[in-house]
């Protein structure tokens, strides 16, 4: 993502939040933050919240910058605004601990402050602790996905693998991923490609088999078979607006590994503990039984 976006920080409140707007406006620009202030910018005029907590909702919503700063005189009002707008999640922050989380398990990107409740320099705090706190991802991301549809059913969205044994953890990324809205995708290396990362005892499955199983599932639009060992080219040339990933990684680390064009929205799935082809196949040698176990316990069971 471009570090600009990342520091662009839109600012707006009704009369009474014009003096506090003002005041975190200065500390903003200290803290090498690009602030737009729609206003108001007089206290002697009382103008309606709702106007002004919209027009910061929208540019958030475009995703015209990432994040806003709404100021009345409690904060209710320009919370309840700006969470009308579907790519909105404006939180209502009056202590550090709530500034703390709405960001880590609610990937807040509006923060509403109450001018009337704290003091300008508790509000101060309470902007620095809310912007410096990232998103936690893992198991919070299905959480906050639940309630923030963008409402367009004609995405695309793109996640791949190599999808050898289909598991429980494999059901859980795809309808993770179709969860999203749009059409999923669903990329499978080719056996060749799998060879080179998993060596030669892999696919267990061949590529049209894996694909047939796949293309069975509800959740599941397209399945597009890729000879490559990595995404770089598929993605250039499929072009989806999300790419959904399995795993601990972050956002960043995703993007960077794999040369994701800032353009492309990413998406990480925390895994489920305890499910993944190679450790299934370890089970499987792990649980082998030998002909003379099998032979002990089929005559003591044919004689109770």
């Amino acid at each position: 993502m471009n570090p600009i976006y990342d520091k662009i920080v839109v600012l707006g409140s009704d009369h009474n939040g014009v003096d506090l707007k003002k005041t975190v406006k200065e500390q903003l620009f200290g803290d090498g933050y690009f602030c737009i202030d729609v206003g108001p910018y007089s206290v002697d005029k009382k103008v309606d919240y709702v106007d002004y907590a919209m027009i910061v909702g929208k540019i958030i919503d475009n995703n015209e910058a990432k994040w806003g700063i709404l100021i009345c005189g409690t904060g209710v009002g320009m919370s309840m605004v700006a969470n009308r707008l579907a790519n909105v999640r404006a939180s209502l922050v009056h202590n550090l601990e709530t500034a703390h989380k709405s960001r880590e398990h609610n990937n807040a990107n509006v923060l509403c402050l109450g001018a009337w409740i704290n003091s300008p320099e508790a509000n101060l705090e309470i902007v620095r602790t809310w912007l410096n706190q990232s998103f936690g991802e893992g198991r919070h991301v299905p959480r906050v996905e639940k309630f923030s549809r963008e409402g367009t059913n004609d995405r695309i969205i793109f996640t791949n693998g190599i999808f050898d044994i289909i598991h429980s953890g494999h059901i859980h990324l795809l309808k993770f991923a179709k969860s999203l809205g749009g059409k999923l995708v669903v990329g499978i290396n080719s056996d060749r490609a799998t060879k080179i990362l998993k060596g030669e005892s892999r696919p267990i499955n061949d590529e049209q088999s894996r694909k047939a199983i796949l293309d069975s599932l509800d959740c599941v639009d397209q399945v597009i078979i890729f000879d490559d060992i990595n995404t770089v080219d598929i993605i250039k040339k499929l072009k989806p607006d999300v790419l959904v990933k399995g795993g601990e990684w972050t956002v960043r680390e995703v993007r960077d590994r794999d040369k994701i064009p800032s353009e492309i929205e990413i998406k990480i799935c925390p895994l489920i503990p305890g499910f993944s082809t190679t450790e299934i196949m370890k089970k499987v040698q792990e649980r082998k039984i030998s002909p003379e176990y099998n032979k002990e316990k089929y005559d003591k069971t044919a004689t109770e």
